[in-house]
């Protein structure tokens, strides 16, 4: 009979990000003492000890989920995953006062449906509670103690304890959305990916509900990514540490500090300028971004040196005739007013991002959402490109 591979308790991890943002995290991760960290595909692998999970958790701004492996094995149909399921000691992880949810997902694998795999599971889990105590503990797929992963892949099924519970994106500064708004996680990303050094301003002249000034104020200020958040799912374990936690917190929070050059944002929409108002005073940072109701080309440069970053249009809902102008546009604004700045654009329509007319000098591919898209460099030298560079 095959053995259930166990983990070390609190020392094998799983963060999970967005595609693109993998060696972003992986960073992250480095700097805070994470240890034998590496790569795969939306996920960084790590080590380390409850300090190292419970940093992860509140401080990495591009990580969308902190996993905590308890268990792997062969699986290969939904009764091989029932019994072995069943042989992990779920009373030593949690009460049966508490509910749980099961998050499953399912590739290469004879069990396609991740649906089925999540009832299989918990039905293993509550056989087990009612044949060892008399009674079984409750599921709630809204707002659990416990969240349970199941992630098989051909034959392996690894079990874990998601240390996060709601998805890390959601910081809790959020009260309202424009259409379409971006992830903050993928907002952070992009932020970090551009190289922005704080030395100099932050313009986003399409800012929508304000997400990435937002968090490029989170960034330029050392405000924790999870600063706002009132719950992570770890804080219901059983081996929870609430006074590491509140060390954890504190210390992290004594690093907050004031940022000398200005991030504007803007939007020519009223409701958008509106949305992203409520946004940031809800985090309290309209002290810190300047917010403005303006079209792109009225915007002024403030210091003459900085970075734009922004997230326009990229045809959804737009006409291809008034795209092609809006990017035609863009690039005009750029050339006229913003000599000595970069400016990065995320788009999921690079052929509409051709007609910015500027020669690109750097292009990422990353996903919003489910949209593969581009993350694109311009940089506005101020004079002839020659002569920048001897300066």
């Amino acid at each position: 009979m095959e053995n259930i591979i166990p983990f070390e308790q609190g020392m094998d991890l799983t963060a999970k990000t967005i595609s693109g943002l993998e060696e972003v995290l992986a960073e992250e991760l480095r700097s805070l003492g994470a240890s034998q960290v590496a790569t795969g595909k939306r996920v960084v692998l790590f080590r380390g000890d409850n300090a190292t999970l419970y940093k992860a958790n509140y401080l990495c701004r591009t990580a969308l989920r902190i996993l905590k492996p308890i268990g792997a094995f062969t699986v290969r149909n939904e009764n091989e995953l029932y019994e072995k399921v069943k042989r992990i000691d779920w009373a030593t992880i949690f009460d049966l006062k508490q509910t749980f949810s099961i998050s499953a997902s399912v590739f290469n694998s004879s069990m396609t449906h991740s649906l089925y795999v999540s009832q299989k599971t918990k039905d293993a889990i509550v056989d087990q509670f009612r044949e060892k105590l008399g009674r079984r503990p409750s599921v709630d797929t809204e707002d659990p103690d416990i969240y349970i992963d199941v992630h098989i892949n051909g034959e392996t099924c690894t079990l874990s304890l998601d240390s996060s519970g709601h998805s890390l994106h959601k910081r809790g500064y959020r009260i309202a959305t424009d259409k379409a708004p971006i992830s903050e996680v993928l907002a952070a990303g992009l932020i970090k990916l551009s190289g922005w050094d704080k030395d100099g301003d932050f313009l986003d002249p399409m800012c929508g509900s304000g997400t990435i000034p937002i968090e490029a104020a989170m960034n330029a200020l050392n405000i924790p990514a999870g600063y706002y958040r009132k719950k992570f799912s770890f804080e219901n374990w059983k081996d929870f540490d609430a006074e590491l936690w509140k060390q954890i917190k504190d210390d992290a929070n004594s690093e907050i500090k004031e940022h000398d050059y200005p991030i504007i944002a803007s939007d020519q929409s009223y409701k958008a300028f509106n949305i992203a108002r409520s946004n940031i005073r809800n985090a309290k940072l309209d002290q810190d971004i300047t917010l403005i109701n303006k079209p792109f080309e009225k915007m002024n440069p403030e210091s003459g040196k900085g970075i734009l970053l922004f997230n326009p249009p990229y045809g959804e809902r737009l006409e291809e005739d008034n795209i092609i102008e809006l990017y035609k546009h863009i690039g005009d604004v750029l050339k006229n007013k913003f000599q000595g700045y970069e400016a990065w654009i995320i788009t999921a329509n690079p052929e509409a991002a051709k007609f910015i007319g500027l020669k690109p000098s750097k292009k990422l591919t990353l996903f919003n959402g489910q949209l593969e898209s581009r993350f694109i460099k311009f940089e506005m030298y101020a004079g002839s490109k020659k002569a920048s560079k001897q300066d």
